[in-house]
C-alpha cells in the first residue's frame, strides 16, 4: 500500500446541535465523535493525520493535545472542497489520501482499507445503498459500473432520483489526483460553495476511473447533526458492545438496555441485568453477577462476586466471592478482600476490608483499615473528619462493633476487641475486652474552637 495521509473535515459547527460545544466534541460512549473518527485513523497506520477545524477552534485542538496530529484551521465555512483545500500544503506529494467525516463516529477501519485497495491510481468513493435516499448524492454509474457522476438531490432527474446508491463523502485517491482536482474546483453554484463532489466530473474529464464501494453498514457512514442523531448512534454503539460480550460468553438480561463508557473485559460465565452503566477500565471475572441498575466505573470484580441492585462502586477493587449491595457505593480508594460482605446502604470510602470481614447494614466507613472475620453493626460510623482535617480507623482481626457505634479517629480497635452497641469511642480500645461508652448528662463547653486545618 502506498503512503497514506488521512485528512479529517471537522469544522462544522453543528447549529443542530443547539449546542455551545462543537459538534464533534459531543460524546458517544464516554469518547468523543472526533476521537472514535481520529482512533479509526490510528488504525490504518498513516503517515499524517491531518485535521481540519473551525467552529470552536481551540477547544477541539485542546482536546485532543497528546496526538500527534496536523491542525489546519478553516477559517470560513465555505464548503467540503474549500475544507480539504486547506490541508493541500500538508499533503506529501507520493501519497493516497483517506477524507474522512469528523461527524461519523462509528466509521469502519475495514471498510477504510477496502476503499483504500481501489484508490489505486483511481479515485474511489464509499457509498451504500438507502431506502430512501432523498437529500443525499446519488452515485450515477456507467454501464461498465464505474462511476460518472455524484448528482445531488436537488440536482437529480425524475430517473435519477429513483437511484438508491448515495454518496458518504469519504473518499480516497492518489495526492496528484487531488490536488490539481482540488485547484480546479469553482463555486458557480446556489450555495455559492466548493463542493468536494465537483471532483468526480474532472477525475472523469481526466479519465482518471472513478470507482465505489458500496458498505453494507449505514450506521459506519451516519453523521451526526442533532441530539436525535446522537441518541440513535448512542444506541446503535451499545447495542454493538453488547452483542460482541454475547459473542463472548456473557449473559446480558437485555443487551438494549447496557451502556459501556469505556473498556469491559469479562470472564467466562458473568451475569449482566439490565440498567448496568460500565465507566473506565472495568474486568469481571469468571461467574460475577451484577443486578439490575448498578453503576460500576474503574473497578476490578475478582471471580465469583455477586453485586445486588442500586450499587456504585467506583475505582475499588473486590476480592473474589464477596457480596455487595444491593445500594451499596464503593469510593474511589477502596480494596476489599475476598469474603467480604458489604450491605444494603453502606459506604466506604478509601478503606480496606480483609478477608471475611462484614459491614451489612447502614453503615459508614471511611478511611478505615478492617482485618479478617470483622463485624460491624448496623448504623456504625467511622468519624474520619473533624471538620477540617481526615484520621484514620484501624479495626483489627476479629474486632466486633455493635450497633449504632461511632469510632472517632484516629483510633485503634485491638483484635479480638468488642464494642458495646451505642458506643462513642475516642481512645483506642483494648484487644479481647468488652469498651464500651455511655454518657448520663449532656454537657456544653464554652468558648470551644474548632480545629484549623493543617497545612501540609
Amino acid at each position: 500500500m502506498n503512503k497514506l495521509n488521512i485528512v479529517i473535515l471537522a469544522a462544522g459547527k453543528g447549529t443542530r446541535m443547539y449546542s455551545t460545544l462543537p459538534k464533534v466534541l459531543h460524546v458517544v460512549g464516554a469518547k468523543t465523535i472526533l476521537a472514535h473518527v481520529i482512533d479509526c485513523a490510528k488504525t490504518l497506520n498513516p503517515n499524517k493525520i491531518i485535521v481540519v477545524y473551525g467552529f470552536g477552534g481551540e477547544m477541539v485542538k485542546e482536546a485532543f493535545a497528546n496526538e500527534n496530529i496536523t491542525w489546519v484551521k478553516q477559517e470560513e465555512q465555505l464548503g467540503t472542497g474549500h475544507a480539504v483545500q486547506q490541508a493541500v500544503p500538508f499533503l506529501e506529494d507520493d501519497a493516497d489520501t483517506l477524507i474522512l467525516l469528523g461527524d461519523v463516529p462509528l466509521v469502519d477501519s475495514s471498510a477504510c482499507r477496502k476503499l483504500l485497495e481501489q484508490a489505486n491510481n483511481k479515485l474511489a468513493i464509499l457509498s451504500f445503498n438507502k431506502d430512501d435516499p432523498t437529500g443525499y448524492g446519488r452515485i450515477v454509474r456507467e454501464l461498465t459500473g464505474n462511476v460518472a457522476a455524484i448528482v445531488e438531490h436537488k440536482d437529480a432527474t425524475v430517473v435519477q432520483r429513483q437511484i438508491n446508491e448515495v454518496n458518504t463523502g469519504i473518499m480516497a485517491m492518489p495526492n496528484k489526483y487531488l490536488v490539481t482536482w482540488l485547484s480546479a474546483l469553482t463555486n458557480h453554484n446556489a450555495q455559492g460553495e466548493y463542493y468536494l463532489t465537483d471532483i468526480v466530473e474532472l477525475a472523469v474529464n481526466d479519465k482518471v476511473n472513478v470507482v465505489a464501494e458500496i458498505t453494507a453498514d449505514e450506521w459506519s457512514v451516519t453523521g451526526i447533526n442533532s441530539k436525535t442523531d446522537l441518541a440513535q448512534i448512542e444506541r446503535v454503539y451499545q447495542l454493538r458492545n453488547a452483542q460482541k460480550l454475547l459473542q463472548q460468553g456473557v449473559t446480558i438480561k437485555d443487551p438494549a438496555r447496557l451502556d459501556v463508557r469505556g473498556l469491559l473485559n469479562c470472564g467466562r460465565d458473568v451475569e449482566i441485568d439490565v440498567n448496568c452503566v460500565f465507566e473506565g477500565n472495568v474486568s469481571l471475572g469468571d461467574n460475577v453477577k451484577i443486578s439490575a441498575n448498578c453503576i460500576i466505573k474503574n473497578a476490578i470484580i475478582e471471580a465469583g462476586v455477586q453485586i445486588a441492585p442500586f450499587t456504585h462502586i467506583d475505582d475499588t477493587k473486590i476480592g473474589e466471592n464477596s457480596r455487595i449491595g444491593p445500594f451499596a457505593r464503593l469510593r474511589p480508594g477502596t480494596t476489599l478482600a475476598a469474603d467480604t460482605h458489604i450491605g444494603n446502604f453502606v459506604e466506604l470510602k478509601n478503606s480496606q476490608v480483609d478477608v471475611g470481614s462484614k459491614i451489612n447494614h447502614l453503615s459508614y466507613v471511611g478511611d478505615t483499615t478492617v482485618g479478617k472475620n470483622v463485624n460491624i453493626g448496623a448504623g456504625t460510623i467511622t468519624c474520619n473528619y473533624d471538620g477540617a482535617n481526615k484520621f484514620r480507623t484501624i479495626i483489627e482481626d476479629n474486632a466486633f462493633i455493635g450497633s449504632d457505634s461511632q469510632l472517632v479517629a484516629p483510633v485503634t480497635i485491638g483484635r479480638g476487641a468488642t464494642i458495646a452497641a451505642g458506643s462513642t469511642i475516642t481512645r483506642d480500645a483494648p484487644a479481647d475486652a468488652l469498651t464500651f461508652c455511655r454518657a448520663k448528662d449532656q454537657k456544653t463547653i464554652v468558648g470551644w474552637k474548632r480545629p484549623q486545618k493543617i497545612k501540609k
